[in-house]
Formats: C-alpha cells, sequence, structure tokens
C-alpha cells in the first residue's frame, strides 16, 4: 500500500512521547502520500481516541473475549488499577 510504512509510523509517533519524532513522522507521511493523507490520519487517530473515551466515560464495559484475551497485558501495564475498569468488572468480576 501506498505510504503503509509511513501510516505505520505516524501512529506510532501519535502515541509516543516524543514530538520530534511526531513532527518526522507527519512531514515523512505527507511526502509519501501528500498533506491530505495526514490530515485523515489525525482525524482518525483523533476519532479513536474519542470514541475509547466516550466508552470509559459512559461505563461501557469491555467485551468479555477481549477481556479474557488481555488478562496478562493489562497486568503487566497496570490497567486494573485504572478508574474506568470498574465498569467492566462490575459486569465481570471474576474476570480481573
Amino acid at each position: 500500500m501506498p505510504g503503509g510504512r509511513e501510516i505505520l509510523a505516524f501512529a506510532d509517533a501519535v502515541i509516543g512521547p516524543d514530538r520530534a519524532a511526531l513532527d518526522r513522522a507527519r512531514q515523512n507521511l505527507a511526502d509519501a502520500v501528500g498533506p491530505v493523507a495526514v490530515s485523515a490520519a489525525a482525524a482518525i487517530a483523533a476519532t479513536f481516541t474519542k470514541n475509547d473515551r466516550m466508552a470509559n466515560g459512559t461505563g461501557i464495559p469491555s467485551e468479555l473475549k477481549m477481556l479474557r484475551n488481555s488478562r496478562e497485558i493489562r497486568a503487566e501495564l497496570g490497567l486494573n488499577v485504572f478508574r474506568s475498569s470498574a465498569s467492566t468488572f462490575r459486569h465481570y468480576p471474576d474476570d480481573r
């Protein structure tokens, strides 16, 4: 896919802490597929974040299959201590 590597690098940079890396990824994506693609990729990343935050804010629980498949990584990252995890564990208390 044209710009595929650049899109992946942009996605990694968007969630990372390095502003310079984000600036480079943004420029590389624009060079590869044009400035409109940068806007589209940024809008998609922002929409995902918005949807995730709305789900957490409204108390929508995670799906049981996802919850069970993510047990190890949630423990490793300490995600079960986030206040929003209470919404999920209220429905699935045995799946921490």
